[in-house]
């Protein structure tokens, strides 16, 4: 990991410069977060100034930050249960400035760590060691000392009211950071370098991890591959009911993950929990019969939809990504922002799955918790603000 921190970039900043500068810092690392992911807060006069809904932490300012009444939120935590739109509503209800953005899903948790900067990504090493059988005991040892370690729930208020019941007799000042399993990192401090270089210095120690325990031999030339998209466009478009921009990745990584003989890989869901509003919890797979594959994935789609639904309308059943066999990955949007967002996203997951193999076999959230994420009411607002 790669501390990015420079102190003459901040001379003459205040502390709201510095949540800025530290919050840029961890955006623009993709290994950190990746398109929207993360947040980072700092707490001024009984105030918590929080990353707000919408915004980028690699091109976050000053007026992207939510601040809201930090007493308000933490009367919150009061509650037993909270549904979603009522959270959102309190916690705009909690804004200092009405024409602020939404706060994060996070502000409540944010306002109950009790230091100043606070610091939150989804670190790609923490988080692949995680999603492995045995990830519990993993960072169990890796990190069991001087982390409160937090097992899988949903973001939100159920997070928080979790980590609220186990800090009630926490000596904050006794741990360095959290480790949320399946999910990423917390650090937090008093100094916005010091929380930033405690999530460098966590992050670095599980990328130590996996350099000395997981390291990938992927072929670093392939041979050139013409390959002919122009029924792909016509069937997915036909599928997804509006014409398609499609990215083929045919890179070194993309032709090997393509390439692997057991095909349950391209079944075991993302890295990050959140990103699956973008696509989806598994790939469709390609070879020759492109329409039995794709009429395959639809079937499969919608048999899991129904194995967890309850009230929910079912999104449109299209693959949102493609393994073509032997050829590389295939990213499906609306436009080039879109094909480029899931690229990214399904890249860093790749590496993940094939590092978690190595380390005794790759396991994200289970399919239920996978369908309660894309299907959750503030992830698919996400997707409709943008």
């Amino acid at each position: 990991m790669t501390n990015r921190f420079d102190i003459n970039e901040t001379v003459g900043f205040d502390e709201l410069d510095m949540r800025v500068y530290t919050s840029r810092l961890q955006g623009v690392d993709q290994d950190l977060v990746l398109h929207g992911g993360g947040n980072t807060s700092l707490k001024l006069d009984g105030v918590l100034y929080v990353k707000g809904s919408g915004w980028d932490l690699a091109s976050i300012e000053r007026e992207g930050f939510s601040p809201a009444r930090i007493d308000a939120l933490l009367d919150l935590l009061k509650h037993d249960e909270l549904t979603d739109i009522d959270m959102v509503k309190y916690q705009r209800e909690a804004l200092t400035n009405p024409s602020a953005p939404n706060p994060s899903v996070e502000a409540i948790l944010h306002a109950l760590i009790p230091y100043k900067y606070v610091d939150h990504t989804h670190a790609d090493a923490v988080v692949t060691i995680s999603n492995t059988i045995d990830g519990e005991a993993k960072i169990e040892e890796l990190y069991g000392d001087r982390y409160l370690i937090i097992p899988y729930v949903m973001p939100g208020f159920i997070l928080a009211k979790v980590i609220y019941e186990m800090s009630r007799d926490l000596d904050w000042d006794s741990i360095d950071g959290m480790i949320l399993h399946n999910h990423g990192v917390f650090t937090f401090s008093d100094d916005a370098k010091t929380s930033y270089d405690n999530m460098i210095s966590t992050v670095a120690i599980a990328q130590e991890y996996l350099d000395e325990n997981a390291k990938l031999d992927i072929p670093s030339s392939v041979d050139e591959m013409v390959y002919n998209l122009g029924e792909l466009q016509v069937l997915l478009s036909n599928a997804k009911e509006y014409s398609v921009t499609l990215h083929l990745n045919q890179s070194p990584l993309s032709r090997y993950f393509a390439s692997q003989d057991d095909e349950t890989l391209y079944r075991k869901g993302l890295l990050t929990p959140e990103h699956i509003i973008r696509t989806k919890r598994s790939a469709a797979i390609f070879d020759v019969d492109l329409k039995g594959g794709l009429d395959s994935y639809i079937q499969g789609y919608r048999e899991y939809f129904e194995r967890y639904a309850s009230d929910e309308i079912m999104l449109n059943s299209a693959p949102n990504w493609v393994i073509i066999k032997g050829v590389g990955t295939l990213s499906i949007g609306k436009n080039t922002k879109d094909t480029t967002i899931i690229d990214d996203i399904t890249t860093h997951t790749m590496r993940a799955i094939l590092q978690g193999e190595k380390l005794g076999g790759y396991q994200s959230i289970s399919e239920a918790d996978s369908f309660a994420m894309e299907y959750w009411e503030l992830e698919q607002m996400k997707l409709r603000a943008k």
